[in-house]
């Protein structure tokens, strides 16, 4: 599949195994693109039709990967130095678009969850949460129209 992409954000996709017992889903690899070191990793669950957001990290780069469900995810680029500057990314991951979402520092992030039942994503992030690295605001304060 392909994507508008915005500068910093790798859109990788990622190995699955079929099994009649239960699919392996691959998420990371310390050799693939996208990999900058490990601070550590977290499960977040979204409710169906819920939106999570906006949020820019000014030092972690993020690695999501959604096994369960589906997950939209929005990224908006507002650094006056990129070259794409002003655009927006929307990806929906989860079901059969298996893939790793890789997105660096400085970038704004929303996501909501798509399927009923349980969303649920994995962060495999560069850096442990520090609640002082990151920057949030309130929905309405990006123009997107969800």
């Amino acid at each position: 599949m392909d994507y508008p992409l915005i500068e910093g954000v790798l859109v990788t996709p990622q190995k699955r195994i079929l099994n009649s017992k239960g699919d392996i889903l691959h998420a990371m690899k310390r050799s693939g693109p996208g990999y900058t070191g490990f601070g550590e990793a977290y499960f977040s669950i979204v409710r169906t039709g819920l939106i999570k957001g906006w949020k820019r990290h000014r030092h972690a780069t993020l690695n999501v990967v959604v096994p369960v469900g589906a997950i939209r995810f929005v990224i908006y680029d507002d650094r006056q130095e990129s070259l794409t500057s002003g655009r927006f990314l929307d990806v929906t991951l989860g079901g059969a678009n298996h893939v790793r979402l890789t997105v660096s520092p400085g970038l704004w992030m929303a996501f909501q969850g798509m399927n009923e039942g349980i969303n649920l994503l994995l962060n495999i992030s560069n850096e442990e949460h520090d609640p002082t690295e990151a920057d949030n605001i309130d929905l309405d304060a990006i123009p997107f129209i969800w």
